[in-house]
C-alpha cells in the first residue's frame, strides 16, 4: 500500500468510528417507533450499522497487514515498481496515458491509479524506461511502449 493509500483508510477509519454514536441513535429512535418486528427504520438502521462495523473490521484487517511503500524514499533507477508513476505510449495511435501502480484498495481508474494485480500492471512491472510490451488477449492486443516512469 502506499503512503497514500494509508492515509486514505485511515481516514475512512476514522469517520467510521465517529459515525459509531449516530448509527446507535438512529436505532434508539427507530426502536420508539414501535413494534420491532415491522419497523422498517429500525431493520435499516441496524443494517447500516452491521455495514458500518464489517467495513471497520476489513479497514482495521488491511491496515494492521499491510506493507507501506514510500515510493519517493527509493532510488528511480527507470524501473517499473510498486508506487512508481508510468507514462505509456499506445503505439498504435501515439497516444500517451499515465497510471499510478498501487494496492488494490486504492486503485481508481478515474482518478489515474491502477491495482498492482491488474493486467496492465503486471505486464510493465520490473520493465524499464523505453521498454515496449503487450497486454490483453490476441484480439484485443495492446501494444505499449514505457516513455517515463516516476517516483513521485
Amino acid at each position: 500500500m502506499t503512503v497514500e493509500g494509508e492515509r486514505q483508510l485511515r481516514q475512512e477509519l476514522s469517520q467510521l468510528k465517529n459515525g459509531r454514536a449516530e448509527a446507535s441513535r438512529a436505532i434508539g429512535e427507530a426502536r420508539k417507533l414501535g413494534d420491532l418486528r415491522e419497523n422498517a427504520d429500525y431493520h435499516a438502521a441496524k443494517e447500516r450499522q452491521g455495514m458500518m462495523e464489517a467495513r471497520i473490521r476489513y479497514l482495521e484487517t488491511q491496515l494492521s497487514s499491510a506493507r507501506i511503500i514510500d515510493v519517493t524514499k527509493i532510488s528511480n533507477t527507470g524501473t517499473v515498481i510498486f508506487g512508481s508513476t508510468v507514462t505509456l505510449q499506445d503505439t498504435e495511435t501515439g497516444t500517451d496515458v499515465r497510471y499510478r501502480i498501487v494496492g488494490e484498495d486504492e486503485a481508481d481508474i478515474k482518478s489515474g491509479t491502477i491495482s498492482n494485480t491488474a493486467p496492465l500492471a503486471r505486464a510493465m512491472i520490473g520493465m524499464k524506461q523505453d521498454d515496449s510490451f503487450s497486454v490483453g488477449e490476441e484480439s484485443m492486443r495492446k501494444e505499449y511502449t514505457i516513455k517515463r516512469v516516476e517516483h513521485i
